[in-house]
């Protein structure tokens, strides 16, 4: 199998040049709005902010905590302007300078301090999140085999839930969104590795990490898993990742909740207490590698779970190669170096994707919309 380019921040990709002329200025716009940074920050932010549309690509100072890394990952691109060089390693390097720039890993008052927090915390925030999880109590009551496809289509869609509620034992792929569905086939391999641990890799935090953990509820209390680790970034990581304290800010919306939403985080907080749920970080998800690069340990824990469940765009990205694949490249393919059974859930929001039938392709590339990266398409794969 022959590996395609990588996808570069130039013509050939509309998307990703918009992410860097539009999107990182915005962000950088609403986080100097959201904090009152001193002259320091909002220089070196205001800085990040130029050089990412019109100039070339800095390193980290000498004495940023992980300089030598940082380096080594982008020999050959410093220097060089950010739409010359590959779209995956462009996107995490631009993190990786915005929160030098606000100083979250230097000594001072904004050490640690997550630049993204206000984000995550008004989207937890709204009215909407508690219309969602009084949804629950209505599903709670539907067969098992119902009620596990609507968590899972929930997990899916991540800030657009909602939709899960249209979605019933009878709608088409058309009608869900989804472009690609191995969903029969996750859950046969769920079932038969009944009791053994599920690895969740999550994506984002607030109204996607919601779902993801009412789904984790429900492989525990089915006993689908006896145990899950979720996995979250060790630190802040595009916009909206989510790390340790946003799952902790997530299971206590629940516990704020009446009905079923309570008994789900009083169920999580329990499962958690007994070593059931467990969270975990690792260096590796805040990297601008694919997981082909992935350290032993990390694929260890991969290969020792009954499946590993990637959540969203990102991680789709990273575990397929953020690459110009024919489309109709097969899931199983590109992904045949991971160790153990994988499973994506992703909504698409970039220009990659596998796994699709010409049929589809065609259909959707005639209907002239921009269904590659406008959210509006989900798949479940699995392999």
């Amino acid at each position: 199998m022959t590996t395609p380019a990588s996808v570069i921040i130039s013509t050939e990709s509309p998307f990703a040049r918009d992410v860097f002329t539009k999107r990182h200025p915005a962000l950088i716009d609403r986080v100097m709005a959201a904090f009152p940074f001193g002259r320091e920050q909002r220089q070196a932010l205001a800085l990040l902010a130029e050089e990412n549309v019109s100039g070339v690509i800095e390193p980290l100072p000498g004495t940023a905590v992980d300089a030598e890394q940082w380096t080594a990952w982008g020999a050959g691109f410093y220097g060089q302007p950010w739409a010359a060089v590959p779209f995956l390693w462009a996107e995490s390097y631009f993190y990786r300078r915005l929160l030098e720039a606000t100083g979250f890993f230097s000594e001072g008052p904004w050490r640690g301090v997550d630049p993204f927090a206000p984000f995550k915390h008004a989207e937890l925030a709204g009215e909407q999140v508690a219309e969602e999880l009084r949804a629950l109590d209505g599903w709670s009551g539907l067969p098992e085999e119902q009620r596990a496809g609507l968590l899972l289509q929930s997990s899916l869609w991540g800030n657009r839930a909602d939709l899960a509620l249209e979605i019933t034992e009878g709608s088409s792929r058309e009608s869900s969104g989804l472009v690609a569905d191995d969903s029969v086939e996750l859950w046969r391999l769920l079932e038969e590795g009944r009791g053994g641990t599920v690895v969740l890799v999550a994506d984002n935090a607030g109204r996607e990490l919601l779902p993801d953990l009412v789904l984790i509820d429900h492989l525990l209390a089915s006993g689908l898993a006896d145990t899950v680790e979720l996995h979250v970034k060790p630190s802040p990581y595009y916009v909206s990742d989510a790390t340790p304290t946003d799952v902790a800010e997530c299971v206590q919306e629940l516990l704020r909740g009446q009905g079923e939403a309570r008994t789900v985080g009083l169920r999580l907080r329990e499962a958690a207490a007994a070593g059931q749920l467990r969270v975990r970080t690792h260096a590796f998800y805040c990297a601008p590698l694919d997981f082909s690069e992935m350290p032993a340990d990390l694929a260890e824990q991969f290969a020792a779970a009954t499946v590993t469940i990637l959540k969203g765009d990102l991680n789709y990205r990273r575990l397929v190669g953020d690459r110009w694949w024919q489309p109709t490249t097969t899931f199983a393919d590109v992904t045949s170096y991971v160790p153990g059974r994988v499973a994506a859930l992703r909504t698409l929001k970039s220009d990659v994707v596998v796994g699709l039938t010409m049929e589809t392709v065609c259909g959707l590339d005639a209907s002239g919309s921009g269904w590659r990266t406008d959210g509006t398409h989900g798949l479940v794969q699995v392999r």
